[in-house]
This record gives structure tokens, C-alpha cells and sequence, in this order.
């Protein structure tokens, strides 16, 4: 296969941010164990409408002073452009150069998408605010998003 020769054979581990001290090292414990096995970054999830910002902003942290490779899950959902520009920058101080882009599960209770009704709306904006800056992963439901109606649809808004 052509793509198989094109492109080198990868893979990350995904982590959720601890919400206490004692599970920040149980997670570098964890990390520990893991780099062994040669990642090419570890993701850093971002709970529902931001719920974690803080601790992925830790994790990230101690995960680039480490240098691990690291990419920061970056949810819109509730999300207004001024609030992700401020994330954006905050990673570009730090020199984090990967981003996971997601809209993100509504919260319950959450009325309204914010300025970013899809993931595409994120990564336009991830592009004119930082150009080629971060290299962007997204990511898609393995059927299809419920909210796509079918299987086509969905495809079409992920190539987007």
C-alpha cells in the first residue's frame, strides 16, 4: 500500500486529566510505564465544556518541562472565539505544537453550541488565528454522529 511506504507507522495513548495530586502520580507513574513503548505523543483529553481546562493545562505542562510529545484535546462546544484564542495562545507560549480538535459533547443543561457549531468551524479558525502552526488532529464517530442523520452525511462533514 502506498500510504503504508508514504508515512511512518504511529500511535499515541490518551490521558485524562487527574483531578487530585495523588492522581497526577499515579498518571506520571503511568506515563512512565508507558514511554518505554516509544508514543509519538500522549493526548490530553478536555472535559465536557471545558470542565478540566485546568488540569489538561497542568498535565500538558509537566508532560512538555518532561519532554514528552504532547497534543491538548481542544473542545468548542460552549466555546466563544475570544476563549479559544486564549487557549490557543496559552499553548503557543508553551510551545506545544499539536492540537486535537473536537467539537465535544453538549453538557446537559447546555443550551447553545457557541461560536463553533462543528469541529471544521474550530479547525478554520485554529488555521486563520495560528496559520500552519499546529498540526490538527480531528476525530469522527465510529458509525456516525447521531446528530448527522445518516452515515453519508457524516462523512461529507468530516471531510470538510
Amino acid at each position: 500500500m502506498k500510504s503504508q511506504q508514504k508515512y511512518q507507522k504511529s500511535f499515541s495513548f490518551e490521558l485524562f486529566p487527574p483531578k487530585t495530586d495523588t492522581g497526577m502520580e499515579k498518571l506520571k507513574a503511568c506515563v512512565a510505564a508507558l514511554q518505554p513503548l516509544h508514543p509519538l505523543y500522549f493526548s490530553v483529553t478536555y472535559g465536557a465544556g471545558g470542565s478540566t481546562q485546568e488540569r489538561t493545562f497542568e498535565t500538558v505542562d509537566w508532560l512538555r518541562r518532561e519532554g514528552i510529545g504532547t497534543a491538548p484535546h481542544l473542545s468548542c462546544v460552549g466555546s466563544s472565539r475570544a476563549q479559544v484564542r486564549d487557549i490557543l495562545s496559552h499553548y503557543l507560549a508553551q510551545g506545544i505544537d499539536r492540537i486535537v480538535a473536537l467539537r465535544g459533547d453538549m453538557p446537559s443543561g447546555m443550551g447553545a453550541a457557541g461560536d463553533f457549531p462543528h469541529a471544521n468551524d474550530l479547525v478554520e479558525f485554529i488555521r486563520a488565528e495560528t496559520g500552519d502552526h499546529f498540526c490538527i488532529a480531528v476525530a469522527a464517530y465510529p458509525e456516525f454522529h447521531p446528530q448527522a442523520g445518516d452515515a453519508l452525511a457524516d462523512l461529507k462533514n468530516f471531510k470538510r
